[in-house]
Formats: structure tokens, sequence, C-alpha cells
């Protein structure tokens, strides 16, 4: 599957679709505050284990960091 994953181009092997929650761990994203985008749409956190992401879309996972 080709994506493109925070504007860079991505190929996941083996694989045609997966959701939000796969493509996280495939990542080893481990922050604890995400921001998701298909697309251009924001998907609630409570929604990446259904959300799916496809070939040819548009991913955005961003962290957000606090401190001063």
């Amino acid at each position: 599957m080709k994506i493109e994953l925070n504007n860079n181009p991505e190929t996941i092997e083996g694989c045609n679709n997966m959701t939000i929650q796969e493509l996280i761990e495939y990542k080893k994203y481990s922050f604890k505050l995400l921001v998701v985008k298909i697309n251009g749409v924001l998907i609630p956190k409570t929604d990446y284990s259904k959300a799916s992401v496809k070939e040819g879309d548009e991913v955005m996972i961003l962290h957000l960091m606090s401190g001063g």
C-alpha cells in the first residue's frame, strides 16, 4: 500500500488497508497526545481502531508537545 504520511511517501508492504491504530503500532509511535487526519478529515481518538487508511490516502499523524 502506498500512502503519503506526514507529507512523505510511504510504502507498507503486504497490506491493502489498515486502521489508524494499526498504522500507529506499525510506525511504533508512542506519543500520548496525537492528532490524526486522513485526507484532511480529523479522526477522533475513539475512532483510531475503526478508521481505515487505504491506498493513496494522505495521512497526518502529529504529536502535541507541551511545556514552557
